[in-house]
């Protein structure tokens, strides 16, 4: 069996089952989904600061990832007080967590004060930016699939397999378009295979997603389209920001933690910072469309 082949059986196989563990978690429930959306956190702040150790700098690694945790927890928390209106339990989960959070932050400064190492400056910077750049997008994720399906009252797994679909789709349609006909490059600094054509092509997927996302799950179709624009845009850029980050490290992925697709940030760029934008355009839609 050629190499080539070889990766190509692993790259598959650990697609299926990624796949089946993304499908599990939500199906399972609320909790499922926001355990997955831990996991993400937790194993992409892990990469993230990987990538800062090869720079030179010296991240506090566990105090950032029980930070990160912590807001995560924050977040799903307050996110489910949504389903569970009578239980006032979650609120004071969320506050507990939340609080816990302000004290991690605060003690990554004691911390550094005490370390002795070099480049403190740095070393904190990067502590808080694992947070900012991946738990904080997960943690406003928790809040997405029930904005986007705002008028159910329970738990509807498909609002976020559609809102990953929709990431997806304009990954593979990119991919697919860039391949064919794709001639103007986008970004040849960061990515040399990214391409103008393949970029409209995952425009077009997104926009196809985002009307069956509508159709499965009996939403408003000009909302779900609308989110699968502001998606195809902003998982762009987050896959170009990761991709900066790797040639600024000098590494070809982020870990090894996917076998066949790299590290959890490489397969999870795109809905990572497309969280953010895709949670204002809710907030905002949600007042108009509802």
């Amino acid at each position: 069996m050629s190499d080539k082949l070889r990766n190509l059986l692993v790259r598959t196989a650990s697609g299926v089952v990624l796949f089946g563990v993304v499908l599990g978690a939500s199906i399972v429930g609320y909790w499922g989904f926001a355990a997955l959306m831990m996991l993400i956190t937790v194993v992409g702040v892990w990469e993230f600061y990987n990538l800062a150790v090869a720079k030179g700098t010296v991240p506090q690694r566990w105090l950032g990832i029980v930070a990160s945790a912590m807001l995560v927890m924050t977040a799903a928390a307050f996110a489910y007080a949504f389903y569970d209106t009578h239980n006032d339990n979650t609120i004071i989960i969320s506050v507990a967590a939340l609080l816990a959070f302000f004290v991690l932050v605060a003690m990554m400064f004691v911390v550094e004060v005490f370390r002795a190492k070099e480049t403190p400056l740095l070393n904190i910077a990067t502590t808080a930016m694992g947070v900012v750049y991946v738990a904080m997008p997960l943690s406003l994720m928790c809040f997405v699939p029930i904005l986007a399906n705002i008028n159910s009252e329970t738990w509807n797994p498909w609002a976020f397999l559609c809102y990953l679909f929709i990431v997806w789709g304009n990954d593979v349609f990119a991919y697919l378009v860039g391949i064919s006909i794709g001639k103007h490059k986008m970004c040849p600094r960061l990515s040399p295979k990214k391409s103008w054509e393949g970029f409209f092509g995952g425009v077009l997927g997104s926009l196809a997603m985002g009307a069956l996302g509508a159709y499965i799950v009996d939403g408003n179709y000009l909302l779900w389209i609308g989110l699968a624009a502001v998606v195809s845009l902003s998982s762009v850029v987050g896959d170009l920001a990761e991709s900066m980050f790797k040639r600024d490290a000098g590494v070809k992925d982020s870990g090894n933690f996917i076998p066949g697709h790299g590290g959890m940030l490489d397969r999870f760029d795109a809905l990572i910072l497309s969280a953010p934008f895709a949670f204002i355009y809710l907030i905002v839609a949600v007042i108009f469309f509802q």
